[in-house]
């Protein structure tokens, strides 16, 4: 009778009116944010879940549970969680049900001797909760953070202080293969949306405990986050530096895409050129962490950035180094003569047209010019209608569902070719050229450095078409300029051809054998040069002499 009237006199002390929300109508954005990183939580229950419900709006996906815990003194918790954000029978397994299987066990314990309730919230917290990860806050902020990525939060009355459990289950894509940077021989694997995910796919290629990680929270009202990767020891200390005060600087609202911190952070805004590497390939990602580079995960999208990068960065790919060395450097040089013929082609055949016609054979020239009889446009007009066409007709492609998109752009380009050259509006051989430029910006495996190239094509027609070979001269040397001015996190965007780096040739235009490949690129590194013994050339067994 006495212990009861105890806990009732308790109770009567305790109670308090349910605080009124406050009314956030006409506050801004800023004034809300301030509110909740302020509030810290308190003892009372009511008061914390009314501070909750305040700062979510009272959401429909808002999910709560009041349980009672402890057969003898029944003290109030209350579990939350997002609906359609966490695992139902992890929730039950590793939350609800021990809370409320420890019921009568708990009242052996009180038995024994009175506790408190911070240490209930600490018995509960490292011997009763069977989930994997449990987090303590004691602020409204964190709390909320926690809530929002999928976590179960747990309240008792009397403890100003709050558990994260970790029953995240939410449906995501699985890994598949790559999109955009597909690849015949090697892993088939590609990062997903989720970065837990990613980063695990890392750990699996570099199962190193110097692979480290570290995240950030970018985005005022998104929080995304945003992990980045490196090896330590191999890179250099001053270059994760740079990517931590670069991420830490951004202030904005919303991060949705990786592509949203490439802008954010790269050393040239304005240069028509990618200085970031951006790949959905592990293995790339984890050769680049290899050589001394930092990568930067973004969660909500499968593209990983890598920095620093360098120009020969966007004509390599990671089959390169799967095949034997010969095969890996012909593609390679393929690949810089076809970004060549992607920027130029265009614009030398409208030079050529119009102003160099001797530097043709006769036959050819006169062949073109019979083409080009009844063609009301001069070459430039045509070049510029024909690469806008395309353009338009690669958009379509990209943009339609995947069932036509393909077809469209075919028989878009058939029909349109075909009726162009038939009404009289442009010439066959100025059709064979832009289709063969079409082909050779898609040799890239990156597709940003292919976009590079379609834009940078339309100025180099017009100087073409008004001077020449002088003005396509004149636009290499620009770009050449550019490019030699242009640096990624501190690295020359040319290296190691400008600066030249002659201990870095054997991995450029052409790759040797991988048991040459035994140094590091010194332009990244400064500490770990060799990756390799150099006595690694296979040599075949000897044979012993019999008579």
């Amino acid at each position: 009778m006495v212990l009861l009237l105890e806990r009732l006199w308790q109770r009567l002390r305790r109670k308090k009116e349910t605080p009124q929300p406050r009314d956030f109508d006409g506050v801004s954005l800023s004034e809300l944010l301030e509110f909740i990183q302020s509030q810290d939580l308190v003892s009372d229950l009511k008061e914390n879940e009314a501070m909750i419900k305040q700062a979510l709006g009272d959401s429909s996906d808002l999910t709560l549970r009041h349980l009672r815990f402890g057969r003898e003194l029944q003290i109030p918790v209350l579990v939350l969680h997002i609906d359609g954000m966490v695992d139902s029978e992890t929730l039950m397994n590793g939350l609800i049900g021990p809370i409320l299987g420890k019921s009568s066990w708990l009242s052996e314990e009180e038995s024994g001797q009175r506790l408190s309730r911070s240490e209930l919230f600490l018995l509960m917290k490292e011997q009763i909760l069977r989930n994997s990860s449990v987090h303590e806050t004691a602020s409204l902020d964190e709390l909320l953070d926690y809530l929002v990525r999928g976590n179960a939060v747990l309240l008792m009355d009397g403890v100003p202080k709050a558990l994260a459990c970790e029953v995240k289950g939410w449906a995501e894509r699985n890994v598949q293969q790559p999109t955009t940077e597909v690849a015949v021989r090697g892993p088939q694997n590609a990062f997903i949306e989720n970065r837990r995910v990613n980063t695990t796919l890392l750990r699996r290629i570099i199962a190193s405990p110097l692979l480290w990680f570290e995240d950030f929270k970018v985005g005022a009202v998104t929080n995304t986050m945003v992990t980045i990767a490196y090896i330590k020891g191999l890179v250099e200390d001053s270059l994760v530096e740079e990517v931590r005060e670069r991420i830490s600087s951004i202030e904005i609202d919303a991060i949705f895409e990786s592509g949203h911190i490439e802008e954010l952070i790269e050393d040239a805004p304005y240069s028509p050129f990618p200085t970031i590497l951006r790949t959905e390939r592990p293995d790339k990602v984890a050769a680049a962490l290899l050589e001394g580079r930092v990568a930067i995960i973004t969660d909500g999208t499968p593209y990983v950035l890598v920095v620093p990068v360098t120009f020969q960065s966007f004509l390599t790919a990671a089959e390169d180094y799967y095949e034997r060395f010969f095969t890996g450097s012909v593609v390679r040089f393929i690949r810089a003569v076809a970004f060549f013929l992607a920027l130029t082609l265009p614009s030398t055949y409208v030079a050529v047209t119009n102003f160099h016609q001797e530097l043709l054979p006769t036959s050819l020239t006169l062949s073109i010019a019979a083409q080009r009889e009844g063609v009301p446009f001069v070459a430039i007009v045509e070049a510029l209608f024909l690469e806008v066409s395309f353009e338009l007709l690669r958009e379509a492609g990209i943009r339609l569902p995947k069932a036509i998109g393909p077809a469209i752009s075919i028989v878009g380009a058939l029909i349109l070719g075909e009726a162009a050259v038939s009404a009289g509006l442009v010439s066959s051989a100025l059709v064979i050229v832009v289709a063969a430029t079409a082909i050779a910006s898609f040799i890239s495996p990156i597709y940003s450095m292919s976009i590079s190239v379609h834009l940078l094509r339309f100025p180099m027609i017009l100087l073409a078409g008004t001077l020449g070979l002088f003005g396509v001269m004149m636009g290499l040397a620009a770009i050449l300029i550019h490019l030699c001015s242009v640096r990624s996190f501190g690295v020359p965007y040319l290296t190691p051809l400008a600066p030249a780096v002659p201990s870095e040739w054997k991995d450029t235009v052409v790759r040797v054998p991988m048991w040459k490949m035994d140094t590091r690129p010194k332009s990244l590194v400064k500490k770990e040069f060799i990756r390799q013994s150099p006595r690694q050339r296979p040599q075949p067994p000897e044979q012993e002499d019999t008579e």
